[in-house]
């Protein structure tokens, strides 16, 4: 038996529980080969199928608990925190709150098997308000099915283990320099989109400075909070004067948009991604004085600026009806 195994045998339930609550609390190191290895080993009468079941699911329950204090405790700083050290940061939040906004519990689930979700489903759930008894009925049942898809199949491939690790250990350093290679290349790929992404996006802003003058100057101007519902359910102040609208009710109200005012439009996602794909958007279809927020309202909190409590959306919603521009 080659000395990987011997060393898996002797240290791998710790090895297993403290590799599991790694990635689950955050850092990217994917645990599907040590749950595979822990699986083929309690195939080999090893080890146990059932204490590497067990500790999967406790490290996970504790690191998804974790997460989700977290995202009760600071909101949706937690959120960004999390974007920001994110391969696809600009889209993350919003691509999660439109999911939960569908699924619901049920997300947790399957977010175990969709990158970008396993991370910012439990703080997010959190962030909603999600009953904890209800959390952890779900995220239990979705870190059962994600341990036990690797743990299984490790366990009926079991007769496979030596053979594999034996080509690992023919390989030696080339197989190391293969992945790293592989992970190097997938990074690339990520940042290349990004930067091109991040391009399309230079759009001229307003700083929240400029924002506040014009207000206190009682300038009319047309503010929208694009926050998805969820998150602005969870931290329901916004920028005085302003309503909430999500990007597909703005989108739908282009005829009833004033081009005689400016607009300015904030969110609270890194670069401010979704008011500034609105904005493009929008100009694209000729609404030229149209700006996003300078850091969203993250930007606007952190100067110390007057917050309003949440208004009714309904009005602007209605503005969509022919002859009601007044809304605006």
């Amino acid at each position: 038996m080659s000395e990987t195994l011997q060393f898996l045998i002797r240290h791998g339930y710790s090895l297993l529980f403290a590799w599991v609550f790694i990635e689950q609390a955050g850092v990217p190191i994917p645990s599907a080969p040590i749950l595979l290895a822990a699986g083929a080993l309690a195939g080999m009468h090893q080890t146990s199928l059932a204490m590497a079941v067990v500790l999967s699911l406790i490290a996970t329950l504790l690191a998804d608990a974790l997460w989700y204090w977290l995202g009760a405790r600071l909101g949706s700083r937690v959120l960004r925190f999390l974007c920001r050290i994110s391969i696809e940061p600009d889209s993350c939040v919003r691509r999660t709150e439109v999911s939960f906004e569908r699924q619901g519990a049920r997300l947790l689930i399957v977010a175990k098997f969709i990158p970008g979700l396993s991370a910012m489903a439990p703080p997010l759930a959190g962030v909603i308000r999600m009953s904890w008894q209800r959390f952890v009925l779900f995220d239990a049942i979705g870190a059962l099915l994600w341990a036990d898809s690797f743990l299984v199949t490790g366990y009926v491939f079991s007769g496979e283990l030596e053979r594999v690790a034996g080509h690992m250990a023919f390989l030696g350093t080339w197989l190391i320099v293969i992945l790293i290679g592989a992970f190097a290349v997938y990074i690339a790929q990520k940042f290349i989109k990004r930067r091109r992404f991040l391009r399309k996006l230079r759009i001229g802003r307003i700083a929240p400075e400029e924002l506040k003058k014009k207000l206190d100057e009682g300038e009319d101007v047309v503010i929208v909070d694009l926050r998805h519902a969820l998150e602005f359910a969870a931290e329901p102040e916004t920028i005085p004067g302003s309503v909430r609208m999500d990007a597909a009710d703005l989108e739908e109200a282009l005829e009833v948009i004033p081009r005689d005012r400016e607009i300015v439009l904030f969110c609270n996602c890194p670069n401010e991604a979704t008011a500034a794909q609105m904005a493009l958007l929008l100009r694209s279809k000729g609404i030229t004085r149209i700006r996003p927020l300078a850091e969203g309202i993250a930007g606007w909190r952190s100067r110390g600026f007057p917050l309003a409590p949440r208004q009714i959306g309904g009005a602007m919603l209605q503005a969509s009806a022919p002859g009601a521009t007044e809304s605006f």
